[in-house]
């Protein structure tokens, strides 16, 4: 029997392909790079040394403002994926046009520009009399953590087999025993990982920020942009560096856990 070939592909595609890439990545690379200057100039190489590293550890007001970031990124995506847990598994049970509507609700905070979301969000806080700070933000970070977080919950929610939820109810299981003991140990994975992108979103968040934040209530981007207005050093190469060294592995924690198999009830593993 003749063995079928792979289509190749388009002539030129691999190196428009090997330019996008180049594209997308060489600067990053270059910062990286840039960050173990041992020059106090930027673009002129002086050998390599960790020193701007330890010059950003040392320094106060990035602690203060790393503080503030872990603050609101913590809190938000707590408080966020609570809120996507429970819509999730409220609307497991709805009908089909009233979960793409809802659906289509959560998603909102994606589709709509940054900055709308931004300058709406600072009016209602204006109009009701909220003070600004990191409550502020904090609560503003919520709002846009939740569909982050909700997608990988949903998705891990819609891949559980329903037989289990049918016997642990004709066990006389209560809603509460069978959430505690079936459901959210099944959905961990999912949780952990909708948590998780929804800490890093909230970590790297500029513009929201920008706009929600009072006096004392600097973040890390914020700060990062504060610096640069003045002109890029290698310590924003450090700083912003170890931003990005953070950001790769909490996304790939988050990568791995959306992708970890579900152990059916027989103790095997479903792929």
């Amino acid at each position: 029997m003749k063995r079928e070939r792979a289509p190749r592909l388009m002539t030129g595609a691999g190196v428009v392909a090997a330019l996008t890439f180049a594209f997308l990545y060489l600067p990053i690379v270059t910062l990286v790079a840039l960050s173990f200057n041992a020059n106090d100039l930027t673009t002129i190489w002086g050998g390599f040394s960790p020193k701007w590293y330890g010059v950003v550890v040392a320094n106060d007001d990035i602690l203060r403002a790393t503080r503030n970031s872990l603050i609101v990124a913590g809190t938000a995506s707590l408080a966020g994926t609570a809120a996507s847990l429970a819509a999730a598994l409220g609307l497991a049970g709805a009908g089909r046009w009233e979960r793409t509507l809802a659906e289509g609700l959560l998603a909102l905070p994606l589709l709509v520009p940054e900055i709308v979301t931004a300058v709406a969000l600072l009016l209602t806080f204006v109009i009701v009399g909220f003070p600004l700070g990191l409550t502020s933000v904090i609560i503003a970070h919520t709002v846009f953590c939740i569909p982050f977080a909700y997608y990988p919950i949903r998705s891990r929610l819609a891949a559980l087999d329903p037989a289990l939820m049918e016997a642990a109810s004709d066990l006389y299981a209560s809603p509460w025993q069978r959430f505690m003991r079936i459901e959210l140990p099944l959905l961990a994975p999912g949780v952990l990982a909708g948590a998780l992108l929804a800490f890093i979103s909230s970590l790297g968040d500029f513009v929201i920020t920008y706009f929600v934040a009072g006096p004392g209530a600097t973040t890390l981007p914020v700060y990062i942009y504060g610096m640069i207005r003045v002109g890029v050093t290698p310590e924003v190469n450090a700083l912003t560096a170890i931003l990005l060294f953070v950001t790769i592995a909490v996304i790939t924690v988050a990568f791995l856990l959306g992708q970890r198999p579900e152990t059916d009830q027989n103790g095997g593993i479903e792929s």
